[in-house]
């Protein structure tokens, strides 16, 4: 059977990927709403852009339609994700669409929300605008990968950070790791923290570092910080604890393990605990269940290494962030960055589906995608 005809132009590609560009600048202010942009055409030219500004706010066609006016009439309307045809914050979209006179409009993907799920496409096309779905479908598809992880399965997306040597360490034998990157890196590294739900680390890291966990300067979001601690041996001196009425803190236990006493002392500082059973180390899909019960969309985990590795052997991590650093550390020791189970074959190892680098003032930082079904055009959960 031959293909079907490709309905798109090249001019089609450039209004959509305007639209995309339009839409990231909603990262970080729209979750758990996932992030729009909406381009309108007249004639071959630009008429007006929109984005989704913040939670809440209105949507991205909306704020296109209004910026074009009467210049909308009869034009085209480009928009990374289906118009929502329910009233929820805002009023239906699709009813501003056919107010507006759109004759067509082009929409990169299906929004799989359950009120939404083809009803917007259906909405237009029964009012006799002319819908087309599927431009640029693997890009918006990235660019929601939280929302979309989400909706599917009900967890955070989770992004692994860590910075590196060379030779692949993350800290010297006496454990001592500042800094390996450099300035302009710790400065995107606080800029990703700003649009995160949560950052999460272990108890070893907590101990070693006495670290603070949050972005300075302060981002658009303000992450709960999430320390895995099955025996509670977080101190209460330490800098998380004493500012846990400030910026909330929540401690993985497990039940089996953690003593009452050192329990009631973090929560009288402010600590929330969250205990699962056992006496084990803290089931990583359990605690992403709660974690999306709690409404996060976003999870940065930094580590350490046993951290990652756990995270990693359950299969819970869907990107990296990762720092090289141009130096040798050398030394024969365990700092790595990641460390659980790992793979018995290198063909057995992931590789990521998408990787993009810069170099920051000699350091090279990378980020890529491992492959998951939701970023699939076309997969429905």
């Amino acid at each position: 059977m031959p293909d079907a005809p490709n309905p798109f132009t090249d001019d089609d590609r450039r209004w959509m990927l305007l639209a995309l560009a339009e839409a990231a600048r909603g990262r970080g202010r729209v979750e758990p709403n996932p992030m729009v942009g909406a381009v309108v055409v007249r004639d071959g030219s630009l008429v007006s852009l929109g984005h989704h500004p913040r939670f809440g706010g209105p949507h991205a066609e909306v704020v296109a339609l209004r910026a074009a006016g009467e210049l909308a009439r009869g034009a085209s309307l480009y928009v990374t994700l289906e118009p929502c045809c329910h009233v929820g914050k805002t009023p239906p979209c699709t009813e501003a669409v056919l107010d507006a006179g759109i004759s067509r409009v082009v929409s990169a993907m299906r929004d799989p929300f359950p009120r939404v799920a083809g009803g917007g496409f259906s909405r237009l096309a029964d009012a006799g605008v002319a819908v087309e779905v599927g431009l640029e479908e693997a890009e918006a598809r990235l660019l929601n990968a939280p929302y979309l992880k989400r909706l599917a399965v009900g967890r955070p997306f989770v992004t692994a950070k860590w910075a590196m040597t060379l030779d692949g360490k993350t800290a010297c034998a006496s454990g001592d790791s500042r800094w390996i990157s450099g300035p302009r890196s710790r400065a995107l590294v606080h800029e990703l923290r700003g649009r995160m739900d949560g950052i999460l680390v272990g108890i070893g890291t907590a101990l070693l570092d006495d670290p603070e966990l949050t972005a300075r300067p302060p981002g658009p979001r303000t992450p709960a910080r999430i320390v895995l601690d099955p025996s509670a041996r977080l101190p209460t001196s330490s800098k998380l604890a004493r500012t846990a009425r400030e910026v909330p803190v929540w401690l993985a236990v497990s039940s089996g393990r953690a003593p009452a006493d050192r329990l009631d002392a973090l929560t009288r500082l402010g600590v929330e605990v969250l205990p699962f059973p056992g006496d084990g180390p803290i089931p990583i899909a359990a605690l992403l269940d709660e974690l999306g019960r709690r409404g996060l969309t976003n999870l940065l985990v930094e580590g350490g290494g046993r951290v990652l590795g756990a995270f990693l052997d359950a299969g819970e991590v869907d990107a990296v962030q990762v720092f090289v650093a141009p130096i040798l550390e050398g030394g024969d020791h365990s700092h790595s960055p990641v460390r659980g189970l790992g793979a018995d074959r290198m063909a057995d190892a992931l590789r990521l589906a998408r990787v993009d680098s810069l170099t920051v003032d000699g350091d090279v930082a990378l980020r890529g995608h491992l492959p998951r079904p939701w970023l699939q055009p076309g997969f429905r959960a």
